[in-house]
């Protein structure tokens, strides 16, 4: 059973909460080079730096990015930075093509939008069901009712006649948004916002701490520091007491496994005679695979955060400090953090002649993505 202790140290993957239909992939890596190249042009896009922005859209295109996603990511920030910045950036693009072109660089057009609207919904209809895949509920209520108006404009215009264009896919889109509201002073409550959505489609933590580090050294070293300061208050980096240990230190991150695990786990072992007892952290969004406890069971004592266990075949059930979960031999299961917290829990053994753990399956998305 030392073993198991062993397995839950485990490290680095994602949060991986994707919305099926727009065919998200995991992907190891904190972001891609493309991904990365869209992170200076929108920032540049929403703070009218022109200069650097010039610079952005060259690397952006040199990365593999099209014509048409950069301009689709530009003309998307119209919704968030205004029209005249949106103009000044595609002037800039223009005046960047026109160069490039002169120097015998051939850039890639890329894909058109298709018709619109799509399957015969309307705008609205198309919003509505658009912003509520993203946002992972109905948004209603609050300013909505305070502004019907503004609502309306939302869901029809923004998140159905933009967001519903279908040259560039949803996370593309949400890395654009994140990097340009981060430029843009006194808007962390929509930053927060867009943060949140960009994890429940599949964007997870250590690429959104990415982002932030392109900020800082491709954008403003200020305004990747302040993107970094509002993602970790959201991950709950700062509150020390969970991402530093409740009672216990919080351990070393170990990749050693980290085939079967999603996500950045730390281990300190307590005790590794008689009964093994490992501490174990969790980031926001790390869960394990599917796994049995042969002949051996397991003992989990939750001690901070928020996180989930489930039985196959059974419901997930939301843990908090003060939780026991008594986990019998031979029963299929896996636990984790829940997405937007850390979680903490000792990991007790309970010592059998011939135990040992089979590791199975990752939890899917789609099972993931149903728990809040």
């Amino acid at each position: 059973m030392r073993k198991l202790i062993t397995h839950l140290t485990c490290a680095f993957a994602c949060i991986v909460t994707a919305i099926a239909s727009e065919g998200f992939a995991m992907d190891t890596e904190p972001l891609s080079q493309k991904q990365q190249a869209i992170v200076p042009i929108a920032a540049c896009t929403a703070s009218g730096d022109i200069k650097k922005l010039k610079q952005a859209l060259g690397e952006g295109l040199d990365a593999g990015l099209t014509i048409n996603e950069i301009k689709e990511i530009i003309v998307q920030l119209y919704a968030y930075a205004g029209f005249p910045r949106c103009l000044n950036a595609l002037a800039a693009f223009s005046e960047t093509l026109e160069s490039r072109q002169k120097q015998g660089i051939a850039d890639a057009i890329g894909k058109e939008a298709g018709p619109f609207p799509r399957d015969g919904k309307t705008a609205l209809e198309l919003g509505t069901e658009t912003q509520t895949a993203l946002v992972g509920n109905p948004v209603r209520g609050g300013l909505m009712d305070f502004a019907p108006a503004a609502d309306q404009f939302l869901k029809s215009h923004l998140f159905g006649d933009i967001f519903g264009r279908d040259n560039l896919d949803w996370q593309s889109r949400e890395i654009a948004t994140v990097s340009a509201l981060a430029s843009i002073p006194g808007v962390e409550s929509q930053l927060r916002s867009h943060i949140t959505i960009s994890m429940n489609i599949g964007i997870t933590p250590a690429q959104l701490k990415k982002l932030t580090a392109v900020l800082g050294d491709k954008v403003d070293a200020s305004v990747g520091k302040n993107a970094r300061a509002v993602l970790d208050s959201m991950l709950g980096a700062n509150n020390s007491e969970i991402a530093d240990g409740v009672i216990f230190p919080r351990g070393d991150e170990n990749t050693t496994y980290a085939q079967y695990f999603i996500g950045t786990s730390y281990l300190t072992m307590l005790t590794t005679s008689g009964v093994p007892i490992g501490n174990v952290t969790f980031e926001p969004g790390c869960r394990n695979n599917w796994h049995i406890h042969h002949k051996g069971g397991q003992i989990l004592l939750v001690t901070g955060g928020r996180g989930w266990y489930q039985e196959d075949g059974k419901p997930a059930q939301e843990l908090h400090a003060g939780d026991v979960v008594n986990i019998p031999a031979g029963v299929k299961h896996w636990h984790g953090a829940a997405k937007d917290s850390w979680f903490v829990h000792l990991a007790v053994s309970v010592p059998a002649e011939g135990a040992s753990n089979e590791w199975l399956e990752p939890v899917t998305d789609a099972e993931y993505s149903k728990l809040k």
